[in-house]
């Protein structure tokens, strides 16, 4: 496995990726010298932080979902620009880089995923399913990367910037209209509700199938070898 992070390939084919990209570089060439990789992981780790506090608060009022927004976008400045960063200034740490990034990603995860579960808007089972699919689906990038060096977010054009602009949407539409409610099963569920589910299903689908067709592909590799 040696050379496979210091070397490894990363694929981020999104939607998005004609808008980012070009923001990414004006932000990286105009950042003060002050301002390090790990500057802005914190700064990453923050507006998670910043958005789950804004959910747990939204029980309170609903104003509090912009804070939940804004975290959005202080989240996807840190960790979006970090590894450009790095990369930039020639500064790289590919294992060090590659493990920090990546743990803190899956707690700012946990704590936005907490934060939804404490709003008024999404009951807390639905949003942990939710978040073993997305943590299913993170640790068979990370094996994957490990496997063939190639380290990929994004899933036919969505990744976590596209993501990230979704929830932002939902957040407007659950200010001015609300999560609205759905009987079903005896059960009033939530708009979020229904999502989060969805999601979790979605998430461990692609895991189960992913699993199945990179594995009988690394198989063929060996049996060759």
């Amino acid at each position: 496995m040696d050379g496979i992070l210091e070397n490894h390939k990363r694929e981020t084919k999104s939607v998005l990726s004609f808008i980012e990209k070009p923001l990414i570089r004006w932000f990286v060439v105009r950042l003060p010298q002050w301002i390090t990789p790990d500057t802005l992981t914190t700064i990453g780790v923050l507006g998670a932080l910043l958005t789950g506090l804004g959910y747990a608060l939204s029980y309170y009022h609903k104003d509090f979902l912009w804070l939940a927004t804004l975290g959005l976008f202080v989240n996807w400045f840190g960790d979006s620009l970090d590894g450009s960063l790095a990369r930039f200034r020639n500064i790289e740490r590919p294992r060090y880089g590659f493990f920090i990034d990546h743990t803190l990603d899956s707690i700012s995860m946990v704590l936005v995923g907490i934060g939804v579960g404490l709003s008024p808007y999404a009951r807390m089972e639905f949003v942990l399913f939710a978040l073993v699919g997305y943590l299913l689906m993170s640790i068979f990038v990370y094996i994957k990367t490990m496997m063939i060096g190639v380290f990929s977010i994004t899933y036919f054009g969505f990744g976590p910037t596209e993501a990230r602009v979704f929830i932002a949407i939902g957040n407007t539409l659950v200010y001015f209209f609300g999560a609205g409610e759905i009987r079903l099963f005896g059960q009033t569920w939530t708009i979020l509700d229904l999502f989060a589910l969805f999601f979790a299903f979605l998430m461990i689908f692609l895991f189960v199938l992913s699993v199945i067709i990179d594995g009988n592909k690394l198989k063929e590799i060996d049996s060759k070898n």
